[in-house]
């Protein structure tokens, strides 16, 4: 194996354990109510919001390979998927655009922009 497939085959571990992470907050939401008025709903939006916050962290990092448009747009949408997701909590909206947004960053991650 070259080097360049074992930095692929690296990448790839990365982008599977991202995958995972958003799958399982994801589905957690769309198992749960869609407004917070049970504590799953709110245990899914609380992790949700955890992910999103570690992720915005991740890409303000000085290291972080990204294209400086790619980290700019994440970072804008960890922004709103926080302040829907407070909203969420509040009562005062759903979690159907944090869903969509969760899915189409795994979408993302599979490599499916097309989709």
């Amino acid at each position: 194996m070259t080097s360049h497939g074992y930095q692929s085959s690296t990448l790839r571990t990365a982008r599977d354990a991202e995958y995972d992470i958003f799958s399982r907050v994801t589905r957690m939401m769309r198992q749960a109510p869609r407004r917070a008025d049970n504590p799953d709903t709110i245990q899914a939006v609380h992790k949700n919001s955890e992910l999103w916050t570690l992720l915005a962290a991740d890409l303000a990092q000085p290291g972080n390979a990204l294209p400086d448009e790619t980290r700019a747009g994440l970072i804008s949408l960890a922004g709103f998927a926080i302040r829907h997701g407070q909203a969420v909590m509040a009562g005062n909206a759903q979690t159907d655009p944090l869903i969509d947004i969760n899915m189409t960053v795994m979408r993302g991650l599979r490599g499916d922009v097309g989709a």
